[in-house]
């Protein structure tokens, strides 16, 4: 007698099944001891007779007993004819053992023909009756027409269906798919197959472990009501076998792969579908949002610009510097967000456009007037209107400064000339002479004369006011109605003054001939005194007289000018000493001859002690003149401190600025490295920037100090502030709009699918014919470029290039241009032929498509996507509410018809 592994050798060399092709190198060991197993032989019995009935029936007939009905060879060779779809030859129609050996043959040649070698296996043990051979020949036919094609990932068809089953039962509890034998026993894993193909026909959630049986048969019942999937295993059998026949449990599942194998397509097509419009509400959802920041910016601006037009002057220098002040707030405050805003907006508008070039989409239209370009034009608009605006306010501040300094001016001229007048008018109209005596008279006449000489020295300070308020009125002064009618009282008053001189001239001159002597040391002190009295009044109005200045300079020269003054003090002095000795000299010669004197000179109201008052006042006056412009000078001083503060910066800022802008632009153009690597040599220069932004502050700080004390204007420095704000934001735009070039350029690679070595390669030739190095390329290098690259150009094809790469007609080609004309051919992308074909899986082949379907087999956000945008479908053969995926397919890539 045999041993088992005697007999396991005997029965291999007695029955080796072989294929030309490896998808029998798992499945090629008919174990003989396995089939020596009563439980196991019972299972394939059953199961190889159901599957072979399920085919059988097909033809109108069926097998009854496995080893008996195949024994003549008929019912073999229908089978196969049923399972290939071929024609086998015509079979013998005797009954005798030569024909039935004929017949078998016959179908054991199709076998053969179909790349399956049989070795040692002949048609004598199957007319014979032999069950092992019998059940190893319908197995090698399972094998070769029901599971040979089932391939997952270039797996063999024993590890593809093993992989399909594990995939499918992935999601569920209690299941783990791991061979064809135990992992089957408690049914969870059949159930979960049905589930997950059809959850219509069984509730996952109410099936136990502890179960195996009622899940079998609830597997079993399912499957053939369902699915047309014969009943081939017994529940209780697979339970009390303590490891389930592998072959029989394949035959089983691999039913249920062929039964779903149109929901695999149907996936496939949805998944297809999903893509497409996943990509689609992105897209749309960045043209939303693109058209809100849009929106939002335009309105700002078109709210700011008013309020920039706005050009009415304050009354009031504080009024004026509050003005100022907002509009620094607008600058440091309101206006930076804004310009991160139109730079993100435009980043946005890039992005969009490229995604939208990368999934064969249509290029983004915004709304009217929210193009890219819109916006440019309206911040254009903006950044004129707000540069008018600041100077119109520096313009006016220094308009009202100078209001104030000659409105004050106006004011003490006025005062001090008003004070000279007082009492004047009523003097002039005194009839005094009339009854006086002849010396009186004569005195008299003396007295006017001195103050007709005292009235021509007033008239420039008159013609001075006038002055003044001619210029005050000039400058749109304010309160000018109140200016002009103290001016016009001053004027009537000094024409007056001088009528009224005229006459009282006019009368003494008829009584000069009543003078007779006239005291010459009095006339002397009087004709002395009043020009001295007027150049004191003039230097203690100078010495009072306030100034205005903006340079170091200009408080030098009024410095000069009041060391001048000093220097005339001694001769003044000297001035002084004479007038006051001839009163001494009246004094003495009173004193010498006994003349009682009524202490009142006759040609004069100025009397010594006047002049003593006024020259102490004049001295007194000198040391604040030098004290006012010494506290100027030290004002100017800071002033040049912070002028040179500010250069200084300003100086560093400036340079500073442009060279990171033709860095950045180096950047953009070199090869050395990836694209990820000039993204982190992009990041590590925004950063830089960013950093940089309080040395930016810092200048801001310095330049808002220099405007509140009213410094204009700075030699020491090209670089005003708002030369470094433009800058600036140019930079932080510049940087941005490079790194966002960049990740299209990562985004156009990945999605072309180029190689680094390809974007690379790419790369060098551009920046070869790149002549100008700033990004772009004029046709004629590009030309060049492309005849280097081994393309044949006619006239007529290279105009048909440019009008891809440079559809705007700018006379040049940009580098991202470049890759997407290098990279269009090979581009692999959806088309909306492609989404209509996978539609119509969905549809089973119909025209149109029903909302159940889409919500059967779409996730529900896209299924409620496509319900809310398909039209209608209009047809005859359609059912209410059916709609139409072929124009939807069509307006998903823009195109009006197929």
């Amino acid at each position: 007698m045999m041993t088992a592994v005697e007999s396991q050798i005997t029965y291999t060399n007695s029955y080796s099944i072989h294929q030309e092709e490896t998808y029998m190198s798992q499945e090629d060991d008919w174990d003989r001891d396995l089939l020596l197993d009563p439980a196991w032989e019972k299972q394939q019995r059953k199961t190889f007779t159901a599957w072979c009935n399920s085919h059988l029936r097909k033809a109108g007939t069926q097998i009854e007993n496995i080893e008996e009905d195949f024994r003549n060879g008929l019912k073999l060779m229908l089978l196969l004819e049923v399972i290939s779809g071929e024609r086998l030859p015509k079979p013998d129609k005797g009954k005798m053992r030569f024909h039935k050996i004929a017949n078998v043959n016959k179908a054991l040649d199709f076998i053969c023909s179909k790349g399956v070698k049989l070795v040692s296996i002949g048609a004598e043990e199957i007319v014979d009756g032999n069950v092992k051979m019998t059940l190893g020949m319908i197995w090698t036919i399972i094998l070769r027409f029901a599971i040979q094609d089932i391939s997952v990932e270039e797996t063999s068809a024993k590890e593809g269906l093993l992989l399909w089953c594990q995939r499918k039962t992935a999601p569920y509890r209690n299941v783990n798919v791991q061979n064809f034998h135990i992992s089957w026993k408690d049914g969870l894993a059949l159930c979960a197959l049905i589930h997950r193909h059809r959850p219509d026909l069984i509730d996952y959630s109410k099936l136990r472990k502890d179960d195996p049986i009622g899940n079998l048969n609830t597997a079993f019942e399912v499957a053939e009501k369902f699915l047309d999937i014969p009943r081939m295993l017994d529940a209780e059998d697979i339970v009390n076998t303590p490891k389930p026949d592998e072959k029989a449990i394949m035959t089983y599942v691999s039913c249920f792969y062929h039964a779903f194998a149109g929901a695999e397509q149907a996936e496939t097509a949805a998944n297809r579908i999903c893509k497409v419009l996943a990509v689609n509400q992105e897209n749309e959802k960045l043209m939303e949002e693109y058209e809100k920041l849009a929106s939002e910016l335009l309105e700002w601006i078109r709210r700011t610009i008013p309020w920039l037009e706005n050009r009415v002057a304050e009354q009031t220098m504080r009024a004026m510097q509050q003005k100022l002040e907002d509009f620094r707030d607008y600058r440091r405050v309101h206006k930076p967000p804004r310009v991160q805003e139109k730079c993100q907006l435009e980043i946005n508008f890039n992005t969009l456009q490229t995604k939208l070039r990368l999934s064969n989409r249509p290029a983004f239209m915004p709304s009217e007037g929210k193009m890219v370009s819109d916006i440019a034009n309206a911040w254009k608009g903006l950044e004129q209107v707000e540069k008018g605006y600041e100077e119109w306010l520096l313009t006016e501040i220094r308009r009202l400064e100078r209001l104030d300094h000659l409105a004050e001016k106006f004011k003490q001229k006025c005062a001090m000339h008003e004070a000279w007048t007082s009492g004047k008018e009523d003097l002039l109209s005194q009839k005094d002479y009339e009854s006086a005596s002849l010396m009186e008279i004569r005195a008299l006449m003396r007295k006017h004369e001195a103050f007709e000489s005292d009235l021509a020295a007033h008239q420039d300070r008159v013609e001075q006011i006038a002055a003044i308020a001619q210029e005050l009125n000039e400058l749109d002064y304010h309160d000018a109605a109140s200016v002009n009618a103290r001016c016009q009282g001053i004027c009537d008053q000094w024409d007056n003054l001088g009528t009224l001189t005229q006459k009282r001239r006019d009368a003494l001159e008829r009584v000069e001939k009543l003078w007779e002597t006239i005291d010459q040391l009095y006339l002397e002190f009087a004709k002395r005194a009043a020009p001295f009295n007027n150049w004191m009044d003039g230097a203690m109005e100078d010495l009072q007289d306030m100034f205005i200045v903006h340079s170091i300079e200009e408080i030098q020269s009024l410095i000069t000018a009041h060391d001048q003054f000093k220097a005339t003090l001694p001769e003044a002095d000297k001035e002084r000493m004479a007038t006051l000795g001839i009163h001494n000299e009246i004094l003495k010669i009173a004193q010498t001859y006994g003349i009682k004197l009524s202490g009142i000179n006759p040609y004069t109201n100025l009397s010594p002690q006047d002049i003593s008052n006024k020259w102490d006042t004049v001295k007194h006056l000198v040391p604040l003149r030098d004290q006012m412009l010494q506290e100027e000078v030290a004002r100017q001083q800071a002033n040049e401190r912070l002028r040179r503060q500010f250069a200084a910066q300003a100086n560093i800022i400036g340079p500073w600025i442009q060279t990171k802008m033709e860095e950045i632009s180096h950047v953009s153009v070199d090869i050395a490295g990836s694209l990820e690597e000039q993204m982190n040599s992009l990041k590590q220069y925004e950063q830089n920037i960013i950093n940089y932004k309080s040395n930016i502050d810092k200048l801001e700080g310095d330049h808002q100090l220099s405007q509140e004390s009213l410094i204009f204007d700075n030699k020491h420095t090209n670089y005003s502030m708002e030369h470094v704000r433009v800058g600036w934001e140019q930079l932080l735009t510049t940087i941005a709009r490079t790194i966002n070039e960049v990740e299209n350029q990562i985004l156009t690679r990945d999605a072309k699918g180029i190689s680094q070595e390809q974007l690379n390669e790419f790369r060098a030739s551009f920046n070869h014919f790149d002549r100008k190095r700033n990004g772009m390329m004029d046709p004629d290098d590009f030309r060049a470029c492309l005849i280097s690259m081994g393309y044949d150009l006619g006239e007529v094809e290279f105009a048909r290039i440019m009008t891809l790469v440079d559809p705007n007609n700018t006379g040049v080609v940009t580098f991202q241009a470049f890759i997407d004309f290098m990279t269009r051919e090979t581009a692999e992308t959806d088309t909306a032929e492609q989404v209509m074909a996978s539609f119509k899986i969905l549809a089973s082949d119909k025209n149109y498509i029903t909302v159940d379907e889409l919500r059967r087999e779409l996730p529900p956000e896209q299924a409620e996507y496509c319900i809310s945008r398909m039209t209608r479908y209009v047809g005859p053969d359609a059912p209410p509410g059916a709609l139409d995926y072929i124009s939807f397919s069509s307006a998903l890539y823009g195109e009006s018809d197929l």
